[in-house]
């Protein structure tokens, strides 16, 4: 903590309050924004001409290279997709839904439905490839009514496409199109001899032309379709730029494997790239134990300038960093900042980050975040500030209007302001209840004062307010910061927790585990062996046992004391909505499918599978 931050220019971090006479908060920055673009596109035009030869997109090839495109390269490509879009008479009625991981085509595709007028939509692979029934890949499409549909791989995507797709659309695929349909290759798309009527397109696309689609799964239901115009992009990114303006003072490098189909990886990071004429290295990895070696593999040779990722991918990097000085002597090599979002980043994981960036360079590097949405493309809070701790999301950002409004105990997050949506597409009572009567956007997410007597210090994330819940004591629970402290104290063994107790006379918690850290409890397992068999394990067991009864006398109040658990012996369903395709968990949906468990839970005579912070519970035999 007595090191200093390796030295970053970041912008004005002040605000503007107004109290309500009805107790409403009014937040705004000080700082106009700034102009920005019609067209995000504009900026591929722009660096197309002032660093043609700079690379924009990279990903491996075949033989384990980097394929590299150019901004030249890539704005010949536009145009030439841009041209074969047009052929097809494809519109915001019969829009480009894109089934693919991230890869240049993905890009190529996506920039050029945008540069020609037409909507795209990336759609999550988890829908195609996870999901057993193909249900929500269906309502998307259904909603869509896509008049082309790309996929990366036919035979990858085969069985979703043979179940979903659309009769009437055209099938275009990168390669390996499948048997039993007709399809295009994306290389007819490319190879299109662009005419004028591109750039009549082009000229024709304005800041409220619908962009994409980015399809979010809230807290219940299917896939809501949220409108992403061209002034909400291009303002987001001039109102990041503001805040963090050293994304302008070097052309920035990334190695990202966030995915397009989610506003943080597709409009934020992405969007960075091009407004700032940076380059986006494809990280083929993810934090997950198959892939993590992929994306170590890439920190070796791709020496970023700013890293995002979510808490769980720093975590999974840290035994790399530690055991590699050449990885972490390149990780940190011109590393400004570190980004992290989706979740709070773990205090364990923060401390080491910092320790092992003091040992490498001397200096501690930024750890930052802020608050945003599927719905604010995404930015609309930022701690741009150096902070020593998780949580803390910062102030308004330029052009983002802040309400803060009474809900309960909480105060209840609205934003308005040119990076907000305006709704959802094709479902217009959910788009007006989305609203209150100023036109703020409600987010559902809750926010407190770091320092009530000093506002400029910045607010903390305070949970999501449709989780919170009451006791039978009358006593509210705050479930997000109790998710938060709950998984920091059982780390590194548990992945995700759900907090049972409306209405109940204390709190239970149903665990996910992280099973490959659970399973070094007990490593005389066989290989692959089954959730189950970890979480019935003695071993894990009598580790929770300790460590819940431990969390327990460090318990404040029935609001932060969780008597009782279970270790969940199956992983979330993405079919029933316990999981989203983001991997974060859906607590009303878990709670809700899983009611016989809560019911143990909470039994005068549980089963064996309950373990209790009260060694004298007595179990069902």
């Amino acid at each position: 903590m007595t090191h200093p931050f390796r030295q970053v220019r970041f912008g004005r971090a002040d605000t503007e309050l107004t109290r309500r006479a009805d107790g409403s908060i009014l937040m705004r920055s000080p700082e106009p924004l700034g102009s920005y673009p019609d067209r995000l596109t504009e900026r591929l035009v722009h660096w197309a001409s002032a660093a043609p030869d700079r690379t924009f997109i990279a990903q491996r090839d075949a033989a384990g290279g980097w394929q590299k495109v150019s901004y030249r390269d890539a704005l010949h490509g536009v145009r030439a997709v841009g041209q074969a879009l047009l052929d097809r008479r494809l519109s915001v009625d019969r829009p480009v839904a894109i089934l693919s991981d991230n890869d240049a085509d993905h890009a190529l595709l996506a920039l050029a439905a945008q540069h020609v007028g037409v909507p795209s939509a990336a759609i999550s692979p988890a829908y195609a490839l996870v999901s057993s029934d193909f249900g929500k890949l269906r309502h998307v499409l259904d909603m869509l009514r896509p008049g082309l549909v790309f996929a990366a791989d036919g035979a990858k995507f085969a069985r979703a496409l043979a179940a979903a797709m659309p009769a009437d659309a055209e099938l275009v695929v990168g390669a390996n199109p499948p048997a039993d349909r007709p399809a295009t290759l994306f290389g007819d798309l490319r190879a299109t001899m662009p005419t004028a009527a591109v750039e009549a397109a082009h000229g024709r696309v304005g800041p409220d032309s619908i962009a994409k689609f980015l399809f979010t799964s809230g807290s219940t239901g299917m896939p809501k379709g949220v409108i992403n115009t061209q002034r909400m992009l291009c303002s987001n990114q001039q109102m990041i730029l503001q805040s963090l303006p050293v994304f302008g003072e070097e052309p920035p490098v990334f190695i990202d494997w966030l995915p397009w189909n989610h506003t943080f990886g597709g409009n934020h990071n992405v969007g960075i790239t091009l407004y700032n004429g940076g380059s986006l290295y494809i990280d083929d990895g993810k934090p997950v134990p198959a892939l993590i070696e992929r994306t170590v593999r890439n920190l070796r040779e791709v020496a970023p300038t700013v890293y995002f990722n979510v808490p769980k991918g720093f975590e999974m990097l840290l035994p790399y960093l530690r055991a590699e000085r050449a990885l972490r002597e390149t990780f940190f090599s011109r590393l400004k900042m570190i980004f992290y979002a989706g979740a709070a980043l773990p205090q364990h994981v923060w401390s080491a980050l910092e320790e092992i960036a003091v040992d490498t360079i001397g200096e501690r590097i930024p750890i930052i975040s802020g608050l945003g949405a599927t719905e604010t493309a995404p930015f609309a809070l930022c701690a741009n500030w150096p902070v020593d701790r998780s949580g803390v999301i910062g102030l308004p950002v330029p052009g983002q209007e802040l309400k803060l409004v009474p809900n309960g105990e909480k105060l209840e997050v609205r934003v308005r302001g040119p990076n907000v949506t305006p709704g959802y597409w094709r479902m217009p009572e959910v788009s007006a209840g989305a609203f209150d009567d100023e036109g703020y956007y409600m987010m559902g997410d809750a926010a407190a004062f770091i320092d009530p007597a000093q506002p400029g210090r910045g607010l903390l994330f305070d949970g999501r307010i449709s989780e919170d819940f009451k006791l039978t004591s009358g006593t509210w629970v705050s479930v997000g910061p109790l998710r938060g402290r709950f998984i920091a104290h059982f780390a590194p063994y548990v992945r995700d927790v759900v907090i049972a107790g409306h209405d109940r006379d204390e709190l239970g918690a149903l665990v996910f585990i992280d099973v490959e850290n659970c399973r070094g409890l007990c490593p005389d397992l066989p290989p692959g062996s089954h959730v189950a068999a970890i979480v019935g394990d003695p071993r894990v067991r009598a580790q929770f046992e300790v460590m819940l009864a431990d969390f327990a006398r460090q318990a404040t109040g029935s609001a932060n004391r969780i008597g009782r658990l279970i270790l969940v012996d199956e992983l979330p369903s993405l079919d029933v909505g316990e999981v989203t395709d983001k991997g974060s968990i859906n607590q009303r949906a878990v709670l809700g499918h899983r009611k016989a468990m809560v019911e143990d839970l909470y039994a005068a005579r549980p089963s064996g599978r309950v373990l209790s912070a009260n060694t004298r519970i007595v179990h069902v035999a």
